[in-house]
């Protein structure tokens, strides 16, 4: 259990990375009012309508594009050792012994004994003391 546990966090946290690095851009191509195309690897096809013959008969072409793109992170934050002062190291170690006491697996000994013999008794003490459970 602790190491499917271990291997989903390491799973997801190295996905977080991944995805929070990544910049792709979306572009969408209106024709009006309406959405034609959107694409998030290339160029959003156009709608069939040349643009170039409603640009030379100055009217305002009804097409348009748009493209928003989504930058990731460029810099991760690198991580120094002389900012790590005695404080940090004492809650690290703290967290980390309470962290594993979550995870310890108590074990019982349970000793079952098959062949114990009872203890060889010399006298009859229900017949001594004339107690008899009915």
């Amino acid at each position: 259990m602790k190491q499917q546990f271990i291997k989903i966090t390491s799973y997801a946290l190295s996905l977080l990375v991944l995805f929070s690095t990544v910049s792709f851009t979306v572009e969408k191509h209106f024709c009006g009012e309406f959405l034609m195309d959107v694409s998030f690897l290339g160029d959003a096809d156009d709608c069939g309508m040349d643009m170039e013959k409603v640009a030379t008969t100055k009217k305002k072409g009804c097409c348009k594009d748009e493209v928003h793109q989504i930058e990731g992170q460029d810099e991760l934050q690198q991580f120094s050792f002389e900012d790590f002062d005695l404080e940090k190291q004492q809650f690290v170690v703290a967290f980390v012994h309470s962290y594993q006491a979550l995870f310890l697996e108590k074990s019982t000994k349970k000793d079952f004994y098959k062949d114990f013999s009872p203890p060889d008794i010399p006298k009859d003490y229900q017949a001594l003391f004339q107690v008899y459970i009915i």
